[in-house]
């Protein structure tokens, strides 16, 4: 610990004005690993072969199968008999803004879709948008969105704002 009362602390700089540079950086210890230097002689454990093995279709450049051949043999994907439906083609998602992040917005203001993509809170294609009661709002404002949990209708309702459901 410095002493900042001491004669030889006074020409260090206070802790707030010490600076991180950039050549002073370095890795955490342990995140940093040599590089298993292949085909470098024997005597480095990986020579000859490199290993791979003696010969074979993996000991070749680019010679590596793809996820599920079984070596001609009709694969076990294709052997089993398909059955059933899947409802993830027809699956809908929403875009999750919670209250505390309509906290940004100005008093008073009519929230859309197109206004919370506009602060970026919501970004990707997506299906419609949910708000969620997460947070506090203290502002009045009118909340557009396809779908509201119980908590943000009453939230948003507690502070005299609007809750409008597209659709």
């Amino acid at each position: 610990m410095i002493d900042h009362n001491n004669s030889d602390a006074q020409s260090l700089p206070p802790p707030a004005l010490i600076t991180m540079r950039l050549n002073e950086l370095k890795p955490r210890p342990g995140s940093k690993h040599r590089v298993k230097r292949l085909g470098c002689g024997e005597s480095s454990g990986h020579g000859k072969t490199s290993g791979k093995g003696h010969k074979g279709q993996k000991a070749r450049s680019g010679g590596s199968i793809r996820l599920g051949f079984e070596g001609g043999q009709m694969p076990l994907i294709r052997r089993l008999p398909k059955r059933g439906f899947n409802n993830a083609a027809f699956k809908t998602t929403y875009a999750v803004v919670n209250l505390g992040d309509l906290e940004q917005f100005e008093e008073g203001s009519h929230v859309t879709e197109q206004l919370l993509r506009e602060k970026k809170l919501v970004n990707g294609r997506l299906d419609g948008l949910k708000i969620l009661g997460r947070g506090e709002l203290t502002k009045k404002l009118t909340v557009e969105a396809d779908k509201f949990s119980e908590t943000a209708r009453q939230g948003i309702e507690k502070v005299g704002g609007t809750v409008v459901i597209r659709g």
